[in-house]
């Protein structure tokens, strides 16, 4: 009898956790600038700007539960530092969908860090300073002003905003970035993916020093371009509009086109 019984029972609890949904919300109020460090195990992440002087963070689940046992959500607050942590259970075996994911409403200028293990993160109508990183998972970003740094190890980036300094690497995925008119490099700017196509959509005036290399594919430069050295297909060397700050392009595998706006 035990054993008829326990095909329903199992049928039972993978109904139960098909349903089950969590949320944790939590707002900070800041005075300054905020300072944002979110670090999540294994979902995704979503920033996007508001017109209030705090951080609004909203934990939702799928399939779990926010508790000490399931996913454990920790916050501290110190001045306008904020951190968050999210950790979701290391050793889990279930055969029904189970999700997480963070949704952020900032301050429109910030400084903040977002680290996932496994996830995408997406951003839009911010402006500071931005450190992103996933292990797994795209990167896209729209109208993110200031400094960006963005890697991921496995997925594509795509990203527009007005930046002064710029570093996107992703180990395998595509790249496409437009720096929006005004963009004017403060330093170098780095931009690599280990396989994938890289596009850049440049202002028609935007000075830089560039250094440019596929490991397979052709470098393409639609922009006003002094050439440095002996021009091969795959390699181009040169200073654009005059020169300035060094612009970094690679790729281990496909074409790299830099294009005016």
């Amino acid at each position: 009898m035990g054993k008829r019984l326990l095909p329903f029972l199992v049928l039972a609890a993978m109904t139960s956790s098909t349903g089950l949904a969590d949320e944790w919300k939590k707002s900070f109020a800041v005075l300054e600038k905020a300072d944002l460090r979110v670090d999540v195990s294994d979902g995704g992440i979503t920033i996007r700007s508001w017109d209030r002087k705090e951080v609004g963070a909203r934990v939702t689940t799928r399939g779990w539960r926010i508790n000490d046992t399931e996913v454990r959500v920790t916050d501290h607050q110190g001045g306008d530092r904020v951190e968050i942590e999210v950790r979701t259970p290391r050793q889990f075996v279930s055969f029904t969908p189970h999700s997480v994911h963070v949704d952020l409403m900032v301050p429109h200028e910030l400084r903040a860090e977002l680290r996932t293990g496994d996830g995408s993160i997406s951003g839009q109508e911010v402006k500071g300073e931005f450190h992103l990183s996933t292990g797994d998972g795209a990167i896209e970003v729209e109208a993110v002003d200031g400094i960006l740094d963005a890697k991921t190890g496995d997925g594509r980036i795509r990203a527009s905003g007005h930046w002064d300094r710029l570093d996107l690497h992703t180990n395998d995925g595509s790249i496409e970035a437009t720096a929006r008119e005004q963009s004017k490099m403060g330093a170098s700017w780095r931009v690599q993916t280990g396989d994938g196509h890289i596009t850049l959509h440049l202002p028609e005036q935007f000075a830089a020093d560039l250094d440019a290399h596929t490991g397979d594919g052709k470098v393409t430069v639609d922009l006003p371009l002094t050439v440095s050295g002996t021009i091969r297909g795959s390699e181009m060397r040169g200073k654009l509009n005059g020169g300035g700050p060094t612009l970094e392009v690679r790729t281990g595998d496909g074409p790299i086109r830099l294009q005016r706006l």
